[in-house]
């Protein structure tokens, strides 16, 4: 597991949300979404100093060596505001959009990540990345994580032309939990990302875990001294974190 610290700056703080699904279940209901999205991030725009988007910002996400999937403009350009404004971007992968091939690097200077990192951040250690394929059962992602990683997949996916391609991740988006709003129920002692926090504490100590995946906001203890904390979807919800190093938040934006 990768480490990762960061200094803040006096006045400054890093936030955190997760899974955009943009695409998702149709344009008109993706461009609200999406024009909220904006309003959040100028919202925290001045004093944002990193910026975790922690996965499934896209329902799909494909990048060929030439084409990306249309649309976002907004979402991409108000990123770029932000970095050319001196906001570090940290992008995790989801199980919808792993197929992140350079593309946010080379245009944002966004910084990747595939897996969960330790982020130590002022006087908080916390345990940050998608969720997906994490602790006990998840079979079907699990599942899906492997074969949509496997390089030979991601190969002849990638010889396909964009419109068949595009037209297949179409059809898989329509099945979707929010495509058919379907919504989470909270699974008590079975939920399978706390159960790894726990197991994950019981030998390396942080004072929060921070996930996404579930599309169910969640904000449960750790043992005496750490809290997992689900930041949900967008489609229904729209939590965030925010922390200055000392006092860490959980937030709704424009929840009427």
């Amino acid at each position: 597991m990768t480490s990762v610290n960061k200094i803040l700056q006096p006045g400054k703080k890093a936030y955190f949300a997760s899974d955009f699904h943009l695409g998702s279940p149709n344009w008109e209901d993706s461009r609200k979404r999406e024009n909220k999205i904006v309003r959040w991030l100028d919202s925290i725009s001045h004093d944002c100093q990193y910026l975790f988007l922690v996965g499934d910002l896209f329902d799909f996400w494909f990048e060929y060596p030439h084409v990306i999937p249309k649309g976002f403009v907004r979402f991409q350009g108000k990123l770029a505001e932000l970095a050319d404004k001196g906001v570090e971007l940290h992008i995790f992968t989801g199980n919808h959009d792993m197929w992140m091939f350079g593309y946010f690097e080379k245009e944002l200077g966004a910084v990747l990540h595939r897996e969960p990192i330790r982020l130590a951040l002022g006087n908080q250690v916390i345990l940050v990345g998608h969720g997906d394929g994490l602790g006990p059962g998840d079979r079907t992602y699990k599942f899906l994580k492997n074969v949509f990683a496997n390089p030979l997949c991601q190969w002849t996916f990638g010889w396909l032309h964009p419109n068949i391609g595009m037209w297949i991740a179409n059809k898989w988006s329509g099945h979707s939990r929010l495509a058919n709003h379907k919504d989470e129920v909270y699974k008590g002692d079975n939920e399978w990302l706390w159960q790894y926090c726990k197991e994950v504490e019981s030998h390396t100590h942080h004072d929060y875990y921070i996930f996404g995946h579930r599309h169910l906001h969640l904000n449960l203890e750790v043992g005496d001294k750490a809290r997992y904390i689900n930041v949900g979807e967008w489609y229904s919800g729209s939590y965030y974190i925010g922390t200055d190093g000392l006092e860490l938040s959980v937030n709704v934006f424009e929840s009427k």
